[in-house]
């Protein structure tokens, strides 16, 4: 726990204090007083209030990656319009996730690069405070609109689909930079992480030999999970509880020469560079976001072809390698009964069930639910439907799985886009063990 005299000689500094209120402009401000948070929501607005704060025990600041134009009319029963129209715009923050701080710092560079390779000319770079980074890009920097609808509505399946087109881009790049920097020595890379038996995968290459390649997907992730309406990042120039150490913003060109102990409170002895600036060279993400959209549209339909009309189904996947929220669906549901029938239907038809083992199973699955659906109504929507013919929605879709309160993420839900990839990775994996242990 952050001792209380530090955070006081730190936070009485007037460049930090101004620093600190300078970002948390038109941003929903989230206080943190060591192990606990203050109510939401909270702003920041003048440089006394952060050593007012401090006082009173403070230990960091939040912000949210939503801009408002008035935070404190936030609440958590507003519907999404509500919150669209509330919204001003969105900044893009990318968390890179990894207990590996050297790790981290590889792939904050290749985003960086990866960035201004898409012509993004305002970007920027931060130290989370412990072993991460945070790369931002403005909202000013997007364009206004993209087709017929604001981009500050498109929050926040725009910056989800714009982390992971960045993620398949840079992925194999990755895994090639962290293996250069441990020589090539699988063996290191396994004795720094919790679960060292999922790093390696097997490619086949044109020879047909198999080929050992790092899984950089199992233990170093750009977090898509946690890019959602007010969800709140440490702001740039606070200090880390678990560390002690700031939030540092760094030149994006020099992250490879950071180190930790630049971090210490004592060594910050100005700030030199922000995160998040308003002043943006025109446009310049324009492209980055147009690709990013385009490319989600591609990859759909590559897995789509690739998962369900390249693979023959000899017998309908069982129960045992469905997603966390299909199981929790299938305990039985209060409400959004006819949204879950919709899922159902099309995520059984993917994976190889006939139209009649369809039917019997939600029948089954409506005898659970607390107010059963009316028999009439089930037929009514099987009477028609045709197993395999459209995927269920996909996972970003709020309206579904979250709204339905069944969305209860596992460590492989990252990787995915739709229910039925997560199973055909699932039953993929156990095929491949089943063929060896053969």
């Amino acid at each position: 726990m952050l001792n209380k005299s530090i955070t006081l000689k730190y936070y009485k500094r007037p460049e930090i204090q101004r620093e600190l209120v300078q970002h948390a402009e038109n941003k929903e401000v989230g206080l943190r007083y060591n192990d606990s948070f203050g109510s939401r929501p909270d702003i920041l607005t003048y440089p006394r209030d952060v050593i007012e704060l401090a006082l009173k025990g403070l230990t960091s600041f939040h912000a949210s990656e939503e801009l408002w134009e008035n935070p404190l009319a936030l609440n958590s029963n507003l519907s999404k319009k509500e919150l669209d129209q509330l919204r001003l715009g969105w900044d893009l923050v990318l968390d890179i996730d990894c207990a590996i701080m050297e790790y981290s710092r590889i792939c904050a560079d290749l985003i960086i690069q990866f960035l201004k390779y898409c012509q993004v000319q305002d970007v920027s770079c931060k130290f989370s405070g412990n072993k991460g980074f945070h790369i931002g890009v403005p909202f000013e920097a997007f364009p206004r609109q993209v087709g017929d609808k604001p981009t500050r509505e498109l929050f926040p399946e725009a910056p989800k689909k714009i982390a992971f087109y960045i993620k398949e881009n840079i992925k194999e790049e990755l895994a090639k930079r962290i293996m250069q920097f441990e020589n090539n020595d699988f063996n290191a890379v396994k004795n720094k992480i919790a679960e060292p038996d999922i790093i390696i995968r097997q490619e086949i290459n044109s020879y047909g030999d198999k080929i050992a390649k790092l899984n950089v997907d199992t233990f170093l992730a750009i977090d898509t999970i946690l890019i959602s309406s007010r969800h709140l990042y440490r702001m740039p120039y606070s200090l880390h509880e678990k560390s002690g150490l700031v939030s540092l913003p760094l030149n994006p060109e020099k992250v490879l020469e950071f180190e930790k102990p630049l971090a210490q409170p004592e060594k910050v002895l100005r700030p030199l560079f922000g995160f998040l600036q308003r002043k943006v060279q025109g446009e310049s993400a324009r492209r980055l976001l147009a690709q990013a959209l385009d490319f989600e549209v591609k990859l759909e339909e590559k897995i789509e072809k690739r998962n369900f009309e390249e693979i023959n189904l000899e017998s309908p996947i069982k129960e045992d390698f469905f997603p966390p929220c299909l199981k929790k669906l299938l305990s039985g549901m209060a409400d959004g009964k006819k949204r879950g029938v919709f899922v159902l239907s099309n995520f059984l038809g993917k994976i190889g069930w006939s139209k009649d083992d369809i039917q019997k199973f939600i029948t089954i699955w409506n005898e659970k639910n607390p107010e059963k659906l009316r028999e009439v109504y089930l037929k009514g929507q099987l009477n028609s439907f045709r197993p395999g013919e459209r995927l269920p929605p996909n996972c970003s879709n709020r309206a579904y799985y979250k709204d339905m309160g069944i969305c209860h993420p596992d460590s492989l839900c990252s990787r995915i886009r739709n229910p039925v990839n997560y199973t055909m990775l699932r039953w993929r994996s156990w095929l491949r063990d089943h063929e060896e242990k053969k």
